[in-house]
């Protein structure tokens, strides 16, 4: 690039490009952005038209403005997550046959007062649950998913890992188990 700069103003000059008028004979600086300061007799100027075939000078790098930190978000959690999270706030609370919280429970009961929680309302009986919502493949299952076991007769909600909450049966309190502890029906999704 500087080079083809220096043979644009050689090429001038050789050409007669440049014009000579009388004055002192006084050296006078002339600079060419991207090229260089060169010394010129007094008098001596490069016209417009051999400046103009010049590319443009680079600029120098403009630092990039500071980007506004991104406004803040809370993390996402699903529906069933944030139901899976409030089942788990009652491990240790009675099982209470037809029991629908928010003291003591039966399975189906703490399903739907979990999902009531964080506004959603779900059939009451664990049939009705096993028959609500979306089918989800047991592979396929995420916290908040709701599980039925035994045909339907028994309900618990999905919290990850391969493990369920659920009120399971008289004189054990609401606690977490093994997904694969008890027969699996199928799973639905809210």
């Amino acid at each position: 690039m500087r080079s083809v700069r220096r043979a644009v103003v050689v090429g001038a000059l050789a050409l007669g490009a440049v014009t000579v008028s009388t004055g002192p004979a006084m050296a006078a600086p002339v600079s060419i952005p991207g090229v260089g300061t060169f010394d010129l007799p007094a008098g001596v100027t490069v016209p417009a038209e051999v400046t103009n075939l010049l590319p443009p000078a680079p600029q120098a790098p403009q630092a990039a403005p500071a980007a506004a930190p991104a406004p803040f978000t809370a993390p996402y959690s699903s529906v069933g997550q944030r139901a899976a999270d409030v089942a788990q706030s009652k491990i240790g609370a009675p099982y209470v046959y037809g029991a629908a919280g928010p003291n003591a429970f039966d399975c189906s009961g703490l399903v739907q007062w979990a999902f009531q929680q964080v506004g959603l309302n779900v059939p009451r009986t664990s049939y009705q649950q096993a028959s609500a919502g979306q089918s989800v493949p047991v592979s396929a299952l995420q916290p908040g998913d709701v599980v039925s076991f035994y045909g339907g007769s028994h309900t618990g909600i999905y919290i990850g890992n391969g493990n369920i909450v659920h009120a399971s049966t008289s004189s054990q309190p609401v606690k977490i188990a093994p997904l694969n502890s008890m027969p699996v029906d199928g799973a639905r999704r809210f």
